[in-house]
């Protein structure tokens, strides 16, 4: 009689011929066979990673090829190799690296209680869509907008109703995903690397314009695309521009980003503020008045962190002094808030136009028009740049300033202007001198 691992080669020759070479390099490569006996076939997978993946994506095909060399009724078990020194190492590092694939959400970030509205209906959909069915429809499911407008939000949802779906899911940030590949490179461990990226149902990464700029990250990320997208995985990836904004990352990449369904989330209307506080104060067990909510929904524009740091600011007031609120109350407790957007801090987009114009003898017109001579498009460039740096304007918002131009113009506007200060004297010193009418204007 063969033993099982002559079995188990003989397997591995057919499974070769029936899966991809990465996908046989990455699950059956450093397999083994361990028993058979009494039609149960044990085999010794490197990690938990691996036999999540074989268990649930390629059983049947292993119980079919076994049951073809053995003539018998075939019934396949998985077990972590642990090492000849210590046999229980396996058992602990299972339940480590279970942890790790299938992270725990916040209970509180649902679809349920995300407030929807015209500036996000559209991603709200999507997200739920992508989570209630992985791989079927927008792969991959890119969502972009400005910091605080409920991105992370989508994403715990996400997570929240695929894990009670049985759904294998991993979220990670773009920064996470960098340090992963670093550390597995460093310690020799790429295969346990390709392992956590490449075995989930559900992949979702956080800020991926973090990568842009770094070769071997982005190479890497490149084939976990091809990898999870070519067997109808899931992925959904978030960012803080469209995937034609991100100039530091290669063509390639950003085309694949662009081949399921690319959705922003705009900062909300009134209305949705409206609905965002309410919903807030309701879950806080607060009471608040119309006319206060509509209050903090007129004083805070920009996105719905800031929206409900104005909400806990105001039930924080109210408790410390222990009056119910009431507008004059509540204005007190956002007069910082209100400095910093309006008279502080920061100056209206307007009037920092109308000053760049002025700085370059132009007029506010002359930026927001379809003139492209020199003198013009670097004023126009200067004004985006320091609309994002400075008034944190999100690039859909900037473009609008400027006749409606793209999120794309827009952002290589601003990487043009900061490369250009770093290079140039001239061009910085204008750009420190624009600053200083600004803030003179302000204070004056």
């Amino acid at each position: 009689m063969k033993s099982a691992q002559e079995i188990w080669e003989a397997a591995l020759g057919e499974l070769q011929l029936q899966v991809s070479k990465s996908n046989y390099r990455t699950w059956f490569k450093g397999t083994k066979a361990i028993a058979c006996q009494s039609g149960h076939f044990t085999i010794s997978v490197p990690n938990a990673f691996t036999a999540e993946y074989l268990d649930r994506k390629q059983r049947s095909l292993i119980e079919k090829t076994l049951l073809g060399l053995t003539g018998g009724s075939i019934s396949v078990h998985f077990q972590l190799d642990a090492g000849p020194a210590n046999p229980s190492a396996g058992t602990i590092r299972h339940e480590r690296t279970s942890q790790e694939c299938s992270p725990s959400f916040n209970p509180k970030y649902t679809f349920e209680s995300y407030i929807t509205g015209d500036c996000n209906r559209m991603a709200h959909a999507a997200a739920l869509a992508a989570a209630q069915s992985p791989g079927q429809g927008y792969n991959p499911l890119f969502i972009y907008g400005g910091s605080g407008l409920g991105k992370t939000h989508l994403l715990q949802a996400i997570g929240n109703l695929a894990q009670a779906n049985g759904v294998s899911v991993l979220y990670a940030s773009g920064e996470q995903f960098t340090n992963d590949f670093i550390t597995a490179i460093r310690e020799r461990k790429t295969e346990e690397f390709r392992a956590k990226y490449r075995g989930v149902d559900l992949l979702m990464i956080d800020d991926i314009h973090f990568i842009g700029g770094k070769e071997q990250t982005e190479e890497n990320f490149f084939h976990t695309f091809n990898e999870l997208h070519n067997s109808n995985r899931q992925m959904v990836i978030t960012s803080d521009r469209p995937p034609g904004a991100m100039s530091l990352l290669e063509d390639r990449l950003r085309s694949r980003f662009e081949w399921g369904l690319a959705v922003d989330i705009k900062p909300p209307g009134l209305e949705t503020r409206l609905s965002i506080l309410k919903a807030k104060a309701e879950h806080s067990g607060v009471e608040l008045p119309p006319d206060v909510l509509e209050l903090i929904a007129r004083q805070i524009k920009k996105n719905v962190r800031e929206l409900e740091g104005g909400l806990n600011r105001v039930i924080a007031y109210s408790r410390l002094l222990r009056v119910k609120a009431n507008t004059e109350m509540a204005t007190r407790a956002l007069a910082d808030i209100a400095s910093s957007t309006a008279d502080g801090s920061r100056s209206t987009p307007s009037m920092l136009v109308f000053t760049v114009a002025s700085s370059f003898r132009l007029t506010p017109e002359d930026l927001s028009g379809r003139r492209r001579d020199k003198e013009v498009a670097q004023a126009r460039q200067v004004a985006m740049f320091l609309l994002k740096q400075q008034n944190n304007c999100s690039l859909a918002e900037i473009g609008s300033f400027f006749g409606s131009r793209s999120p794309s113009t827009v952002s290589h506007a601003c990487e043009k202007i900061a490369s250009g200060i770093k290079e140039s004297p001239l061009l910085r010193r204008k750009v420190q001198d624009i600053q200083r009418r600004i803030r003179t204007r302000k204070n004056g």
